[in-house]
């Protein structure tokens, strides 16, 4: 009679045994390319930022390794002193901070709600909210275009405000309701016996912890605004564009303006990369943990 041997160990899969190769060193030194071949365009738009025009015509921004001596800030003089391009940039602050701001305000105080509170339909609107998730920007450009006109705010920076806090809505709440849900109910007990308010309860203990889903939000919501250009064509006048929008108009109207263009496209990428990076820890984690639910 055969006998089974209990200590041999159950045959792995292929993708075990490829994921356990993969763990070490060679997954790091992967991940380590990845992301220094995804640096390279920026890489190349600062150092074609730092040249002369006439150095960009004659040859490829590689060429600062062996000739040092092309680099200069005279283009960045210049972009200073295009107008245009210095408002759109105001402008674009003036759009992404507010939207980012009340999202985060607005979508906190209706994750709670629907996390901890009880009203009628409670779960039904919770559907509702998630249901807009799938509403693509450009099926509402016409109608809100038509709506911000009859009210008198279209082609302001209060309507492209609007409606980036309309759209990031539904995914705020989305993603700080499953957050806050997690929170354990006897926490928030114990604060009600202590005498806390709703209020109260939100501000001193929901809030603080739900800091990386709220960081994490705020990055999503300000890279998706700042780097908004449909919307912003469409909503905005010529004395109110963003730098998106505003770099598009000089490289329609003067092609040739590329000792402003290359330091304005450089500062527009650079920003929403220096947040993401310095908050990308948080980025994840909120993220991770507000999907889980």
């Amino acid at each position: 009679m055969t006998t089974v041997d209990e200590t041999v160990k159950p045959k792995r899969s292929v993708a075990a045994r490829i994921g356990e190769k993969l763990s070490g060193g060679l997954l790091q030194f992967v991940l380590i390319l990845v992301g220094a071949l995804w640096l390279v365009p920026t890489i190349g738009l600062l150092f074609s930022s730092l040249r002369t025009p006439e150095d960009m015509s004659a040859s490829g921004w590689w060429k600062v390794f062996s000739k040092p001596s092309q680099l200069t800030f005279d283009s960045y003089s210049k972009l200073l002193e295009n107008s245009d391009i210095t408002n759109s940039l105001i402008n674009t602050a003036l759009i992404t901070v507010p939207a980012t701001v009340l999202v985060i305000v607005i979508g906190s105080l209706a994750g709670y709600a629907f996390a901890w509170m009880e009203f009628p339909g409670r779960d039904w609107w919770f559907l509702l909210v998630v249901g807009l998730l799938v509403v693509p920007v450009q099926l509402a450009l016409v109608p809100i275009a038509k709506l911000f006109g009859d009210i008198g705010i279209f082609g302001s920076l209060i309507g492209v405000i609007l409606f980036h806090v309309g759209f990031g809505l539904p995914f705020a709440v989305f993603l700080l309701r499953n957050f806050f849900a997690e929170i354990p109910r006897e926490l928030l007990e114990a604060a009600r016996l202590d005498g806390a308010g709703e209020l109260r309860l939100f501000l001193r203990v929901v809030m603080p912890l739900g800091g990386p889903a709220i960081a994490s939000l705020g990055i999503f919501q300000f890279l998706w605004v700042w780097n908004d250009m449909l919307v912003a064509l469409i909503f905005t006048d010529t004395d109110n564009q963003p730098i998106t929008v505003a770099l598009q108009t000089q490289v329609r109207q003067f092609g040739n303006n590329v000792d402003v263009l290359g330091p304005g496209a450089f500062i527009s990428m650079v920003v929403p990369l220096a947040v993401f990076f310095a908050f990308q820890r948080q980025f994840v984690t909120g993220v991770m943990a507000g999907a889980v639910k």
